[in-house]
């Protein structure tokens, strides 16, 4: 089909006003072999006119694209390996990264400068509502310096620690980072995780202080810090605002000349990474590979070392953010790659891709994420339980980090026991399946995984060792069966101005912390190290900490093995009966004050019914606590205005009995967030 009659069949106005509203994706091959895609534009009044030479255009804001043709105006084979740098942007939470990534975004001409360039590689809805970045991001740069192009492959990655996974898997696919400082706020815990993530990993470390704007700034104390704490000397260090644009040319001259080129060769055997991987509905799996050695055309076969399985490139290209198709990748070189693979388990993040004529030997891939908060997941209608399997499926090849196995609940039928590396991480798996998969689920409390060491010889048989791992608290096995339990323990480290040394301290104590080591890292600031019960500081721990320091602590924490504990279970009874998503396992010395707590707030959270909701918390057959809804109450004797007292009475007992009888049939539906709310203390 030509090139004329496809711009007018575009034009016509019946097509014009399709295009608001469907989906079309065609690829019309022309005589000059440039390839056109259309996509939805809802704003569309019609199609502007192009002519050969234009490239795939797509607004900032993540809008749909135009019409416009794409032709591959980069020759990835000009680059060289020693003209390649790969590094990441690893910092805390909120110094920075994202704005300084947009920076170099502009700068090197991958993307407009517009006013609207905010947070750009925060695609997600759940990242652009919450404003902080929850998924790593790739994008490729061509910066020129000194008559020479470069190739720069930059990730942007969260600065929360429940998302240090995806930090440590963007770690192996780079040779360097920049470690970004708020010039205010000074090093906070999750950078000083971050780093020791770089420095393990042997990569070129580049210090970077932003918001040197700010008024009450102050960049020679966060040098000195980092000087300390680093031991990195303070020459090193580029101060910048990355809002503003403020030397920001120095950090790519910076990445230049500091971060060394990979460690590939183009003349070996092609071997890639899979170090990310999402799903496509109409292309099936995007994977994001770092190239380690040789090169892979369109066309060519490849071969997945996890599975075996072939398949044929259909596409391949880097992001600049956006895909940008190119005809190869090379030695060095970060990009994506989609080879028909339609099964979201045949990605496997961590897996190594070969051509079918050149086997390699598998890369090393990544360590498991190791799960610290687990929760149970339902369909609110067991009807819609494939639909949920499969979103699950999907959502777990973007999100590596989740760990999922089969669950069932005699209330709430069968589904899964999800894995997640903190509350907010749970929080957010959440929101997206209910934005990205419409899927709507029932969640249960969250809680850690507790070991128990069994005692009856029985047991050991059945279970196959004597140790066992509990992830769920209905199957929390009885004291009369097992000689101890054990708790998961953390190290955490809290960094806060001395100022609010005392009331952290309390605090700490009061969840059953045990002080390791206390080191001033400047006049003002100290670092704290104390060994928690996971359970202790998994649901609200961070809030109260940022509530009573003035939002100025900052806290990390890392797995620290087991110990014994003083462990039982708590059931939650509603009228009686008990509910399954709401059993805890707590130490007991805290039993009562947690259960009078659980029992008062989910007052608060379950509504009011037409007969009286008696919340019990109960070990056992004992009950600890007890706290009751009262019913809505119509007034049966408003019509009597005197007459004799047995009238009355005779309502009044009509009305009890009536309420007595919806107490015995009637069913107590607890909300959705009252799961995690009965959980939250309040500060003390």
């Amino acid at each position: 089909m030509s090139f004329c009659l496809v711009k007018r069949w575009c034009e016509t106005p019946l097509m014009r006003r399709v295009l608001q509203f469907k989906v079309y994706r065609r690829k019309i091959q022309s005589d000059n072999n440039m390839t056109y895609t259309l996509l939805r534009h809802r704003w569309m009044k019609r199609l502007p006119v192009f002519s050969s030479g234009f490239r795939m255009a797509s607004t900032q804001t993540h809008k749909a694209s135009l019409l416009v043709p794409f032709k591959d105006t980069i020759d990835l084979s000009k680059f060289p390996v020693d003209r390649i740098r790969n590094f990441c942007i690893i910092a805390h939470i909120d110094h920075g990264k994202s704005t300084l990534a947009d920076r170099l975004l502009e700068m090197t001409g991958a993307i407009a400068k517009t006013e609207n360039n905010k947070q750009v590689l925060d695609k997600l809805q759940v990242e652009q509502e919450r404003g902080i970045t929850v998924k790593a991001q790739t994008a490729s740069l061509i910066y020129s310096h000194q008559g020479q192009q470069y190739l720069l492959n930059l990730i942007d990655t969260p600065g929360h620690v429940d998302f240090s996974y995806e930090v440590s898997r963007s770690i192996s696919a780079c040779q360097g980072v920049l470690l970004i400082v708020d010039a205010n706020q000074g090093i906070q815990a999750q950078t000083v995780a971050n780093f020791y993530l770089a420095f393990e990993a042997q990569l070129a470390i580049i210090p970077v202080i932003n918001k040197i704007d700010l008024k009450n700034a102050d960049p020679e104390r966060v040098e000195l810090q980092i000087e300390k704490v680093f031991d990195i000397p303070r020459e090193e260090c580029i101060r910048i605002s990355a809002k503003l644009g403020t030397n920001v040319e120095a950090v790519l001259q910076a990445v230049v000349y500091r971060v060394p080129a990979p460690l590939a060769s183009i003349d070996d055997p092609f071997k890639a990474l899979v170090f990310d991987s999402n799903f496509d509905h109409y292309r099936g799996v995007v994977a994001n590979i770092a190239v380690f050695g040789g090169r892979v055309r369109k066309g060519d076969r490849i071969v997945s070392a996890h599975l075996g399985k072939s398949y044929e490139v259909n596409e391949l290209g880097l992001l600049r953010p956006d895909e940008h198709p190119t005809q190869k990748l090379f030695a060095g070189q970060v990009g994506y790659i989609i080879a028909g693979m339609k099964d979201v388990k045949e990605a496997q993040i961590g897996d190594t891709l070969y051509l079918q004529e050149q086997p390699v030997e598998a890369l090393p891939g990544f360590k498991p994420a190791k799960a610290m908060v687990f929760a149970g997941m339902f369909p609110m209608d067991q009807s819609d339980y494939p639909g949920l399997r499969s979103a699950i499926d999907r959502l777990t090849l973007n999100d590596s980090s989740v760990t999922v196995q089969r669950d069932s609940s005699m209330a709430l039928g069968a589904g899964w026991r999800l894995g997640f590396l903190g509350l907010l991480h749970m929080e957010v798996f959440n929101q997206r399946l209910e934005q990205e998969y419409n899927a709507s689920v029932i969640v249960t409390a969250p809680t850690v995984p507790y070991k128990a060491v069994l005692s009856s010889a029985k047991l050991i048989k059945e279970h196959g060792s004597e140790e066992i791992t509990i992830v769920n608290p209905a199957q929390f096995p009885d004291r009369s069966v097992v000689s101890e339990y054990l708790e998961p323990m953390v190290l955490g480290t809290i960094l806060s101005p001395d100022s609010y040394t005392g009331k952290i301290m309390a605090l700490c104590l009061n969840r059953r912390g045990i002080q390791k080591n206390m080191v001033y890292i400047d006049d003002h600031r100290v670092m704290m190290k104390y060994l928690f019960p996971l359970n202790e500081i998994v649901v609200d721990f961070y809030d109260l900490l940022k509530s009573m320091s003035s939002g100025y602590a900052s806290f990390d924490y890392e797995n620290a093995g087991y110990q014994a504990a003083d462990l039982i279970k708590m059931n939650i009874l509603l009228n009686g009966q008990p509910v399954e998503e709401l059993i805890t396992i707590v130490h007991r010395g805290r039993a009562y004050s947690q259960g009078k707590a659980m029992c008062e707030r989910l007052k608060d959270s379950i509504p009011r019914q037409m007969f009286e909701v008696a919340v019990q918390a109960a070990i056992g057959s004992k009950v600890i606590a007890r706290e009751t809804i009262k019913a809505f109450r119509k007034n049966v004797l408003a019509k009597c205005y005197g007459g004799d007292i047995t009238r009355k009475m005779k309502l009044l007992k009509k009305q009890a009995e009536g309420k007595k009888k919806m107490r015995r049939i009637g069913n107590v539906e607890v909300p959705k967030d009252a799961f995690i709310n009965v959980l939250k203390r309040k500060i003390k």
